[in-house]
């Protein structure tokens, strides 16, 4: 948590020094008329020939977009229009629905993993990938893209990095303002605890003692949402990518359901939240890929052409 606190403050402190220069990219990103984010309609170039020396993602602008991206998640809230609202009025209704079913669904799923081993295995195995092990899958699919010069897997990449610090910083501001507390604060193993908000500042524990971050909403379902949603949008043309990204994304946050570790309400929030954190790092890139595009530039000429014994005029139009 330290850690990502850190980050989250050196990303901020880029930007803000970009952001006082006078036409900075990222100004350039706020200010073009295909802002849309991830409840827009924008149109994203994913062929493979858009992807090239002049949209990649250098290191300077890696940190340039995720300082842009951090800037849209958190301001999202004061630029949100009727529509987005009542889309976020109807997911609330959703989720205080649920909400009424959090912990019988949570009795079910401890049952369901407690009497079945091999579950337990799998579970514990399985939601590493919303944390730690998912590291390693973006740095496999990383290095694969640059062992085999695939820009498009580079970019992508990248991407799915971007998607998880921005989603894990956005997460951890909602943990720390709702303050609710986890399942097993009763028993780590058998005890299912009462899902309640405490509110920020408070301090939750678990059944021996220790500290705890609070469980609304799932980090692990977030990033990994977040992740997730960045292959299945720039792979969209490859039927079983969104698929297989999708649901090894559920399968973590089933896992962290059976791990005894957050309510069904928290994965479901995790989920939604990783979804449009993927939305808008996707479309933010694809901005900026806009920006860094070679400009073709229209050019219009006049000739005289000779046809069926008249003179006629013509014009030519280059794009």
């Amino acid at each position: 948590m330290r850690r990502l606190f850190i980050t989250t403050f050196a990303l901020a402190l880029t930007f803000g020094c970009l952001a006082q220069q006078p036409d900075t990219l990222i100004k350039k990103l706020d200010s073009l008329s295909e802002r849309t984010d991830s409840l827009g309609g924008q149109i994203n170039n994913t062929h493979p020939e858009a992807y090239n020396e002049n949209t990649r993602i250098t290191f300077p602008a890696f940190f340039i977009l995720e300082g842009s991206n951090l800037k849209q998640a958190f301001t999202k809230p004061f630029h949100m229009t009727g529509k987005n609202w009542a889309t976020a009025g109807k997911f609330a209704v959703v989720v205080g629905g649920l909400a009424f079913f959090d912990r019988p669904i949570q009795r079910w799923a401890l049952n369901l993993r407690n009497k079945n081993n091999g579950l337990s295995t799998v579970s514990r195995y399985v939601t590493n990938f919303g944390g730690p092990y998912e590291g390693y899958v973006l740095g496999s699919l990383g290095a694969y893209g640059f062992l085999f010069h695939n820009v498009k897997m580079q970019t992508t990449t990248l991407l799915a990095l971007q998607s998880y610090i921005t989603g894990a910083a956005v997460q951890s501001v909602v943990k720390f303002i709702t303050g609710r507390q986890r399942p097993l604060a009763v028993s780590r193993n058998m005890g299912v605890g009462s899902p309640t908000f405490k509110g920020p500042f408070s301090t939750l524990r678990d059944a021996e003692g220790n500290k705890l971050n609070g469980s609304f909403p799932s980090g692990h379902t977030t990033v990994a949402f977040a992740a997730a949603t960045v292959y299945a949008l720039e792979y969209a043309n490859i039927k079983w990518v969104p698929y297989f990204a999708y649901t090894a994304a559920s399968l973590i946050g089933f896992s962290r359901l059976t791990e005894n570790k957050h309510w069904a309400t928290d994965v479901l929030a995790g989920a939604a939240l990783g979804y449009l954190t993927g939305r808008q790092v996707v479309n933010n890139y694809h901005r900026y890929a806009k920006l860094r595009a070679p400009k073709q530039r229209t050019s219009v000429s006049f000739s005289l052409g000779y046809g069926n014994g008249q003179l006629l005029p013509a014009m030519v139009m280059r794009f």
